[in-house]
């Protein structure tokens, strides 16, 4: 039928009729919805952003106190004679009533209703550890006058970057107002200074009394450690595994089985495979708790299932008219798959392998049945071996312990952690992007 017939009955192609008309508003309004769903995500996403930027970034800079102390030899070094055991005897408590000399010395030009006791209290209390560990290494500088920046309390801190305010002194023991009019007064003077706080990025966790001296360096280190074993574990059996079911294992109810299991092992949640690490790896191998070996393996049974799933899907998006045309010119089954069918499915491998090892790196279930949750790490490992076998912690784990903290300041570098390990994740997430570009081929 024609258009001119259609306009003898008073319709045309080219008008739309109610039904047309109703098919393209349900069109527009399936557009809509899909423009509002993408709104109120980036929506949510941005919020996402911003709360954790706002809320971490101070944790990236901490205040400091320039004070010049003299290191008095009548009490670091009572017999004179620099023996580095009669200078380790001196515990922190000697050293604080220099600090405390020093800081007085340095307030004595402002007024203040403070006693010279009470003037210390702006200090954190690892300023004392700080210079009895210098003096330690230097125990020629005893009987001279060393400037040193000291850390302040968490509660001076907070006030300089705005998280406290003097109304939430009102009941602080520690503080009162007349502390931050100190700080206000060293602050013009450019005694008391804020600055970028490498010990939170390269230091080590800290005990609740002291969380302006808390770092995530450590257990950076720590999932550094377990990542390596994953890798080293999980890469090669997940592949192998993925290789013989896809290419060589026949297809019967066994291998179904294992496909099905494959597939139920990847959707159990995370805990479990914690409890598994427990019951294995601690008390029927006597593997050391809280270690990162211990958390590696764990999370290698947990990435194995997503690592097999990709790989799997990678080999089979390779056509089927590169096996035929291998086959087809003399090379075995087996020169077929690993000269042809495995460099083309090479960027899907890497990528699933890759997504599992961020996947693993942002868990904090499993770690928390082995023990890495409640172990606080304050030393970097002495070589590899102890890398692996020496009690440690990991960032989610840190994170977590640092949340559940009573301080704010603890709060405030559980979210400044967040941002570390989200820099980890991007980071990964950028090595696929790049190799799987790197790898791709075209066919």
């Amino acid at each position: 039928m024609t258009d001119a017939s259609l306009h003898k009955k008073g319709k045309s192609l080219l008008a739309l009729d109610a039904r047309t008309k109703k098919r393209n508003a349900a069109e527009a309004r399936f557009k809509g919805y899909g423009i509002a769903a993408i709104a109120v995500s980036l929506f949510f996403l941005v919020a996402l952003l911003v709360t954790i930027i706002s809320n971490g970034v101070p944790a990236f800079t901490q205040t400091y106190v320039n004070v010049a102390v003299t290191l008095d030899a009548a009490k670091l070094d009572k017999n004179g004679n620099r023996d580095i055991d009669d200078i380790k005897k001196v515990s922190t408590f000697g050293y604080k009533p220099l600090i405390n000399a020093a800081l007085v010395d340095a307030v004595a030009g402002i007024e203040t209703e403070l006693s010279d006791k009470d003037v210390g209290k702006i200090l954190s209390a690892s300023a004392p550890a700080v210079v009895r560990d210098y003096v330690i290494a230097n125990p020629d500088q005893i009987g001279e006058t060393v400037a040193f920046r000291l850390l302040t309390s968490s509660r001076v801190d907070g006030y300089m970057k705005g998280r406290v305010v003097r109304e939430d002194l009102a009941r602080d023991k520690n503080l009162d107002a007349a502390h931050l009019d100190l700080i206000d007064v060293m602050v013009g003077q450019g005694s008391v200074e804020r600055v970028f706080n490498w010990d939170f990025v390269l230091g080590a966790d800290a005990s609740e009394s002291r969380p302006e001296q808390a770092g995530i360096g450590v257990s950076m280190l720590g999932s550094f450690f377990m990542m390596l074993v994953v890798l080293i574990l999980a890469l090669p059996i997940g592949v192998a595994a993925s290789i013989y079911l896809e290419e060589f294992a026949p297809q019967n109810r066994f291998t179904d089985l294992i496909e099905v299991n494959i597939s139920n092992l990847a959707a159990v949640p995370s805990i479990v495979f914690g409890i598994l690490g427990l019951a294995v790896f601690i008390q029927f191998a006597h593997l050391p708790q809280s270690a990162p070996i211990v958390g590696g393996l764990t999370l290698t049974l947990m990435t194995l299932p997503t690592i097999v799933i990709s790989t799997r899907a990678s080999l089979k998006s390779v056509p089927p008219s590169i096996r035929d045309a291998a086959l087809g010119v003399g090379a075995s089954k087996m020169q077929a798959v690993f000269h042809h069918v495995l460099p083309l499915a090479m960027p899907g491998i890497l990528t699933g392998t890759i997504i599992g090892l961020a996947q693993a790196l942002g868990e904090t279930a499993p770690l928390l049945l082995i023990g890495m949750v409640g172990y606080i790490a304050t030393n970097y490992p002495d070589g590899v071996a102890s890398g692996f076998l020496d009690p440690n912690s990991a960032m989610p784990a840190q994170i977590y312990e640092w949340a559940k903290r009573a301080d704010p300041a603890f709060y405030e570098r559980a979210w400044g952690g967040i941002i570390v390990l989200l820099l980890f994740l991007l980071t990964m997430n950028l090595i696929a992007i790049i190799l799987r570009r790197r790898f791709e081929r075209r066919w």
